[in-house]
């Protein structure tokens, strides 16, 4: 008999979950670890080593982008990891970044409502498992429609610090608001003007330079 595949699952919505690992136990896969959160995903796979991820994107604590973002550390710590996103939602920063990892092997990214196929399903998650790329062709036109965006190199903390920045706070006043050290917030700036590619210049007040960068963005 065959080796079922092991699958960590991350899905907040606790009925699709259920659904979930009862469909994958039907073809072949099982589900060692079947999670709610983002920290939660991160925490099973380190225990676990599964084959296989399958996560959504808006989870707790934020319910923004927390599953994509795991996915994308999960990928950069172990880019041989098989990783599919199964979304309601086109996240356009992190889905350019989760394909960009592992050379874009053994990656998805579906979307919940266009899966209308149970075996065209289980087809997607073993191409992947396969060295394949599977992307959702709607997920691909919104990602060629997206402009360039300057600030796309921008973690989501830098663009919150760069934020600030142009509202006019100083370094002392994004600390007490971000509640952490001025010296990291220094770090953040310095990490802003380089990925915006401002090098040191005695006639150029690059913070005005980064402060434009984001109101084209």
């Amino acid at each position: 008999m065959a080796e079922l595949i092991r699958v960590v699952l991350a899905e907040d919505g606790v009925l699709l979950r259920e659904g979930l690992v009862g469909v994958l136990s039907r073809f072949g896969f099982s589900v060692v670890a079947a999670v709610g959160d983002g920290p939660a995903l991160l925490a099973a796979v380190a225990e676990h080593r599964p084959e296989l991820v399958i996560t959504d994107i808006r989870m707790p604590p934020g319910h923004s982008d927390e599953g994509l973002r795991a996915a994308v550390t999960l990928r950069r710590r172990e880019p041989g990891l098989a990783v599919v996103v199964l979304s309601q939602y086109v996240q356009e920063e992190y889905a350019t970044a989760l394909l960009d990892t592992g050379d874009g092997r053994r990656v998805g990214y579906l979307l919940k409502d266009r899966v209308v196929d149970v075996q065209d399903f289980v087809a997607s998650l073993r191409t992947v498992l396969g060295g394949g790329t599977v992307v959702d062709p709607e997920v691909v036109r919104r990602l060629l429609r997206r402009p360039r965006d300057p600030l796309a190199a921008l973690s989501a903390r830098e663009r919150e610090v760069l934020a600030l920045v142009a509202e006019g706070h100083s370094n002392s006043a994004i600390a007490a608001r971000l509640f952490v050290t001025e010296a990291a917030v220094g770090k953040h700036v310095g990490s802003i003007l380089a990925k915006l590619d401002l090098p040191p210049a005695e006639d150029t007040n690059r913070r005005v330079l980064a402060v434009l960068a984001y109101l084209r963005a």
